[in-house]
């Protein structure tokens, strides 16, 4: 007899691989909510406050949820030229995020000023909204039938 219902090996490799993907997507929604807050208190640089002391490590652990982001998407569902098609936009999307905080952590201090910058940039913003839709497609894809 056979079955349609997938391995258990398969089944978990596709819950570690949304759970990635989740905390990826959560590291690139918690720096941009910071980023946001940061950009509010007007500090000239990132000495002297606490919120300046964060800037660069969230920033850092948003660049480093974007690498391999696409990687990560590539395994998450059984592909589909509609679904391998949006993750090359992602990959597009993702390359220009990172290229543009990258520019912000190659200065040698980060003010208030350039994170809203960063922040009003498409860039981060169209990466965020690709995961949010990619996140809503995952879930309905892994729902039964």
């Amino acid at each position: 007899m056979t079955s349609d219902a997938p391995s258990p090996e398969t089944v978990s490799a596709n819950d570690q691989n949304r759970a990635e993907f989740s905390a990826r997507c959560d590291a690139v929604e918690e720096a941009y909510e910071f980023m946001l807050a940061y950009a509010a208190q007007g500090l000239a640089g990132e000495e002297g406050s606490q919120s300046g002391g964060q800037i660069r490590p969230f920033l850092q652990k948003c660049d480093a949820a974007l690498a391999g982001l696409p990687d990560v998407l590539g395994r998450c569902a059984t592909p589909s030229a509609a679904y391998e098609a949006f993750v090359g936009v992602v990959e597009a999307d993702v390359r220009r995020a990172r290229a543009a905080v990258q520019l912000v952590l190659a200065q040698p201090s980060i003010g208030s000023q350039l994170v809203d910058n960063l922040n009003a940039s498409l860039h981060l913003r169209t990466v965020l909204t690709d995961l949010f839709l990619l996140d809503d497609v995952l879930t309905v894809r892994s729902r039964p039938r």
